[in-house]
C-alpha cells in the first residue's frame, strides 16, 4: 500500500515571485534551490517543513519561457495543504491581506477547507483536518508555527470516467475508496494518515488539459526505501504498466509512470533527505547542484535570474 504523498510538482512563471508568495504569504520553508535536473537550465525549488520531511513538500520546475497551461483531463488539477482546524479564520484574514480571492470556508467530507489560486493560476485548498495540527509545520517563517500549513493533505485529479482509474488505484497502487461526494468527486485514500487523499472528479465533457505555467506536472507517493520501491516497480511491470528505471534525484530515488487516465505519478522514497548536501540550518540558502552538474556550476550560476530569499514580513 502507499505511504501517502511524497511531494506534488507544479510549473511557475518565474522564481522570485514563487518565491515570494510561498515563502511570504503562504509561510512555507524554501528547503531546496537547484536546478531540473532533466533541463539544468531552470530552476527546480523545493518547500516544505523545517527540514523539507516528505509529505510536506511542494515543489515547483520554473519554465520562464513556458505557455500558461490549461486544466482539463489527464491532469492534476489542485493541490491541498492541511491546517489545523483552529486556523480558518486566521487564513481568511491572511489570504485578504494578501489581496487574494477566495472561497469558502467549504464544507467537504468532514474538514472545512478555503480554495483560491496563486499568482500562476495553480488551485490551491487550504484544508482544515482534524488532527493536522500534529503534524510537522515551519515556525521560522512569516506565519505563526501555531497556524502553519502542516504539509500536503492531498490532490484533485480530473478524469473522464472512473472504472479505469479506481481499478489501478485499488488493485495496483493499494487505494481504497473512502467517500463519494457531491459534484461526481470520489476520494481514495492511501492510508489513515493526513497527505494520504486522492480524489477523482469525474468530467466527462472536459476537453484535455495542457502542460504549462499554473498546472502539476506530476504527483509523487512514498516508498520507505529501496526495497519498497523496487516491490512496486515489479508490481507494475508484472501487470504491463510502462514505469522508468530508478532515477537518481539525490534527495531521494524515483520511478515514473502514468496512470490509465494519463497522469503523471512517481513514487519517491524517503531518504536520503535534504540535508546531504547542506545543513539544516542552511537548507534553501545556496545553489546545490549534484555531482554531475558541479563542472557546469559557473555557468548556470550566470545563466539562472538572481534571486533573493527574503520572503516577507509578519
Amino acid at each position: 500500500m502507499s505511504r501517502g504523498l511524497h511531494h506534488v510538482t507544479a510549473i511557475a512563471s518565474d522564481a522570485q515571485s514563487n518565491v515570494d508568495f510561498y515563502t511570504g504569504c503562504l509561510g512555507l520553508r524554501l528547503v531546496k534551490v537547484t536546478v531540473n535536473f532533466d533541463a539544468p537550465d531552470t530552476y527546480h525549488l523545493y518547500y516544505g517543513d523545517e527540514l523539507g520531511r516528505p509529505g510536506t513538500l511542494l515543489t515547483f520546475f520554473v519554465w520562464p519561457s513556458a505557455r500558461q497551461g490549461r486544466k482539463g483531463l489527464g491532469q492534476a488539477s489542485v493541490v491541498s495543504l492541511a491546517i489545523p482546524p483552529t486556523s480558518i479564520q486566521y487564513w481568511m484574514e491572511r489570504l485578504a491581506e494578501h489581496g487574494l480571492r477566495y472561497e469558502g470556508p467549504i464544507q467537504r467530507f468532514g474538514s472545512q477547507l478555503l480554495t483560491f489560486f496563486d499568482h500562476d493560476d495553480l488551485q490551491i485548498e487550504l484544508v482544515a483536518h482534524p488532527g493536522s495540527d500534529k503534524g510537522p509545520s515551519w515556525s521560522g517563517g512569516v506565519v505563526p508555527g501555531e497556524y502553519g500549513i502542516r504539509g500536503l493533505r492531498g490532490a484533485t485529479q480530473l478524469v473522464a470516467e472512473a472504472e479505469a482509474e479506481a481499478a489501478f488505484l485499488t488493485h495496483t497502487l493499494g487505494f481504497r475508496l473512502q467517500a463519494e461526494g457531491a459534484n461526481h468527486r470520489l476520494r481514495y485514500v492511501s492510508d489513515d494518515e493526513a497527505g494520504s487523499v486522492l480524489d477523482l472528479l469525474v468530467l466527462p465533457g472536459l476537453p484535455a488539459g495542457g502542460l504549462g505555467v499554473g498546472t502539476i506536472h506530476h504527483v509523487a507517493w512514498r516508498a520507505a526505501d529501496d526495497a519498497d520501491q523496487a516491490e512496486r516497480r515489479r508490481t507494475l511491470l508484472a501487470e504491463g504498466h510502462g514505469v522508468t528505471p530508478v532515477v537518481d534525484r539525490v534527495y531521494f530515488q524515483s520511478i515514473y509512470f502514468r496512470t490509465p487516465g494519463g497522469v503523471l505519478f512517481e513514487i519517491a522514497t524517503d531518504g536520503p533527505g535534504f540535508t546531504v548536501d547542506e545543513p539544516a540550518s542552511e537548507l534553501g540558502t545556496h545553489l546545490e547542484l549534484p555531482s554531475w552538474l558541479e563542472p557546469r556550476r559557473r555557468l548556470l550560476e550566470r545563466s539562472l535570474p538572481a534571486l533573493s530569499h527574503i520572503g516577507g514580513r509578519r
